[in-house]
């Protein structure tokens, strides 16, 4: 997965992060139709964690489905700096890569 590559930026709105089905659907080869029908359906889920410190500014917005996980980080204008995919293919998803590991919490 290459950067850039002519897909719908993410925007944040009032009620939260909206991106392109085409997005995670690039990372998880499926298509947008798809991936719709696989996130109501609760096959694919997703979590959001906002940086802190030097990654202030930054989000990583991380999708699983099945045995797949794709990561997407953006700034804070929505432009994304990077991506990338896991597949384990036929092996169970890892715990470890579930997210959330090695994040540093931002304090209260």
């Amino acid at each position: 997965m290459k950067p850039n590559e002519n897909l719908a930026p993410i925007e944040f709105g009032a009620e939260g992060l909206n991106i392109d089905a085409s997005l995670v659907g690039a990372g998880l080869n499926l298509d947008p139709a798809t991936v719709l029908a696989r996130m109501h359906e609760g096959a694919i889920t997703s979590l959001c964690e906002r940086g802190v410190d030097e990654d202030a500014g930054q989000y990583r917005l991380t999708f699983f489905h099945g045995n797949q996980r794709c990561r997407i980080v953006v700034d804070q204008d929505g432009n994304d700096l990077r991506r990338s995919m896991l597949d384990f293919g036929d092996l169970p998803l890892p715990a470890s890569v579930r997210g959330g590991q090695g994040v540093r919490k931002q304090p209260r």
